[in-house]
């Protein structure tokens, strides 16, 4: 009977949810409304950080399930969060699937400059800053995704011929099966992984820029009546610095050589990539060219409707859909289908976030830590906003953390505790510090779970671990650069 229960779920997620309900019920009972509430934001939080294990909307539903039926929260509160951020789940659902289509240009974009540039250092730098003008306009995820295909695309090729030992990306016959294995192998894995870092660091840089870089800066516009320019010149001061300092970082990374980073492609996979990329341009057909000029032509008529919001972004992600579809002869809906795959789980979850977040509300969680730190120095609160933002961020999901935060203010700044100046001020320290420092860890950015969880993440041998250690750097500068950005300028 045990083992029918949760299906094929592992032995430690069945042990882990039945303890879960049992307990939740009992504290229920036992100690009351509030301190149960807690318990379940503490279990939710342990969800997050254990997506590696599990992804997170089934037990994190479960956790939902039992809210609603407890009386914790009522599926109209839930409702009531839904509604209000309607626009982050439009953005999800259209906006990520619109620029599915788009993969092929960004793809053929990173493909040349990945065999163009021979300088590492060049390279990096443009990986990084690429990523972050993508991330600006586009979802991290989706540059993530792309970042992922050519990784994964040009190891396919190495592999290959590593295989094989094929003679046609060989003229010279210089290469066997000995020259591309042991060290050659881990000099190429090792580029791939560090150059793979700095891209998707590169996405958060670009992501806490705009509007639409990650999904709660709309939530925090949407909550502010900022559009895409306006949100773009109130985080200015601190983004800004920020991507100077990570950029810089970069270069100090390569240079040194250090956490991971700074090593070279080898010669031999140098030619391979670059023998396979000329026969894909050969082999590209015209239909396939006009695709790349019709993608061309959507991602400006994207970033000219996101830069004039000329309506609610998830409309601009359903337009984009219809452009490219219907100017590149896609119109069956089994090729439709596979847009929609990647956001759709992280669309679910996020749901299951508002139902937390419903109770936090209901129950007034948030309310004396709020309190508290609305009664400091009003100079010392954005500061002190974006350390707990940050801290939290690193350890939870940056969407969720946002999501609580920015709600509580929301409601402090209805209820006249703080005036519009003030709240503007600390909506861009919770969006700061829920983008910058969240880079320490997988758990607290999408973009990092889902390149961890990546079929590439194997191939490049990239741990939990190492990618910490790798992003440590970054988090110290980006983290370090943001908060003395909140002090001096907010």
């Amino acid at each position: 009977m045990f083992k029918s229960f949760l299906g094929n779920s592992p032995r430690w997620f069945k042990l882990t949810m039945i303890g879960f309900i049992i307990f939740n019920i009992l504290s229920f009972f036992v100690l009351g409304k509030t301190i149960t509430a807690w318990i379940f934001i503490g279990e939710f939080i342990f969800t997050l950080a254990m997506a590696l294990k599990c992804y997170p909307l089934q037990s994190g539903g479960l956790l939902a399930i039992q809210v609603l039926a407890l009386g914790l929260t009522s599926p109209e509160a839930a409702y009531h969060e839904v509604d209000q951020n309607l626009e982050v789940v439009l953005l999800l659902v259209f906006m990520v699937a619109g620029i599915y289509f788009m993969k092929p240009l960004l793809m053929f974009i990173f493909s040349k400059a990945f065999t163009k540039i021979k300088s590492k250092l060049v390279l990096s730098l443009l990986f990084v800053f690429l990523a972050a003008v993508l991330s600006a306009f586009l979802d991290a995820l989706t540059v993530t995704a792309v970042l992922i295909s050519v990784a994964v695309g040009f190891y396919g090729v190495y592999h290959k011929i590593h295989s094989s030992a094929t003679a046609d990306y060989d003229e010279d016959n210089i290469l066997d099966r000995k020259a591309l294995s042991g060290e050659t192998l881990e000099k190429f894995r090792s580029f791939l992984r560090s150059l793979v870092m700095h891209g998707v660091v590169g996405t958060a840089l670009g992501g806490v820029c705009t509007l639409v870089g990650e999904p709660q800066n709309l939530l925090i516009g949407e909550r502010m009546g900022w559009d895409f320019i306006q949100f773009f010149l109130q985080m200015m001061p601190i983004t800004l610095p920020v991507l100077g300092a990570g950029l810089l970082t970069t270069v100090f990374l390569e240079k040194t050589k250090t956490f991971g980073f700074g090593e070279k492609m080898p010669d031999v996979a140098r030619r391979i990539i670059e023998k396979y990329t000329e026969e894909e341009d050969e082999k590209r057909t015209e239909r396939e060219r006009f695709g790349l000029i019709i993608q061309g032509i959507s991602a400006i008529l994207l970033i000219a409707g996101l830069a004039l919001h000329i309506a609610p972004v998830g409309f601009i992600g359903l337009g984009l859909i219809i452009v490219q579809t219907a100017f590149m002869g896609i119109t069956e809906e089994h090729s439709l289908g596979p847009a929609f795959e990647e956001a759709l789980p992280f669309t679910g979850l996020l749901v299951v976030f508002f139902v937390i977040v419903a109770m936090i509300h209901d129950q007034h969680l948030f309310k004396p830590i709020i309190d508290w730190a609305l009664e400091l120095p009003v100079s010392q609160q954005p500061s002190m906003f974006y350390a707990a933002n940050g801290i939290l961020s690193m350890i939870s999901d940056n969407v969720f953390v946002a999501t609580v935060y920015i709600g509580e203010v929301q409601q402090a700044f209805q209820n006249g505790i703080i005036d519009r100046e003030q709240f503007e001020k600390l909506a861009i320290a919770i969006n700061t510090g829920t983008n910058l420092p969240s880079v320490a860890t997988p758990n607290g950015q999408a973009a990092f779970l889902f390149l961890l969880t990546s079929s590439l993440a194997p191939l490049i041998k990239l741990s939990y671990g190492k990618m910490v250690k790798m992003a440590l750097p970054y988090t110290i500068v980006l983290g370090g650069v943001g908060l003395a950005g909140v002090i001096f300028f907010l």
